[in-house]
């Protein structure tokens, strides 16, 4: 079994990711009325399936979201937070969104590093970088039976894109490691966030009848 990763800062801000994604799982499968089982399932698919899908497609096995036992145990904190105490979590919006920009970013960032120490190309990289960030959110609207929000919704994976492709840039260009790191971060985050403040959208096609 992998050893589970030592507390610093990376690995909190992970986790506060995690717990902020496995909410909106959990939400969503109340609004959805799931079951218990339901509910946990979601939570927990939403939270880690990103990163279980990067570990999967670029040979890190056991993922870490099912090697390391803090992760399903976040998400299932998550889960019974958001079943005991619905009303009152649906009220911070903004908080959780804030936790969620953030996961946004970092998973977007750490993917397309994980990728890079593995020996995988940029191009594998940047790919493995957005997944990452967007797969658990895809899989849960997918399992919902709906258009995935990350793809119609404000700017969300664009944001995830732009994290992934400057973590990959900078590493490239020999920046530090604090750097190649913690601009895409802050680089990813801030397009997120700016686009919710000011309702940014991708141009939208629709079909005229």
């Amino acid at each position: 079994m992998s050893p589970t990763l030592p507390f610093h800062p990376l690995v909190l801000i992970d986790l506060g990711g995690t717990f902020a994604f496995a909410i909106s799982g959990a939400v969503a499968a109340r609004q959805a009325s799931l079951d218990l089982f339901g509910i946990l399932a979601l939570a927990y698919i939403t939270a880690c399936g990103g990163g279980i899908a990067r570990d999967l497609c670029i040979g890190a096995v056991p993922p870490a979201g099912m090697a390391d036992y803090r992760y399903l145990l976040v998400a299932l904190i998550a889960a019974v937070t958001t079943i005991g105490a619905y009303r009152w979590v649906t009220r911070l919006r903004y908080p959780v969104l804030l936790f969620d920009a953030l996961g946004l970013g970092l998973f977007a960032v750490v993917g397309a590093h994980k990728a890079l120490a593995l020996g995988h190309n940029a191009e594998v990289a940047i790919i493995v970088g957005v997944l990452t960030a967007i797969g658990g959110g895809v899989t849960r609207d997918v399992l919902l039976g709906r258009v995935s929000v990350v793809l119609k919704r404000e700017i969300y994976a664009m944001a995830a894109l732009l994290g992934a492709a400057l973590a990959v840039v900078g590493t490239r260009l020999g920046w530090p490691p604090l750097w190649s790191t913690w601009v895409p971060i802050a680089a990813c985050v801030a397009l997120r966030l700016m686009s919710m403040r000011f309702g940014w959208n991708l141009p939208r096609f629709v079909v005229e009848r």
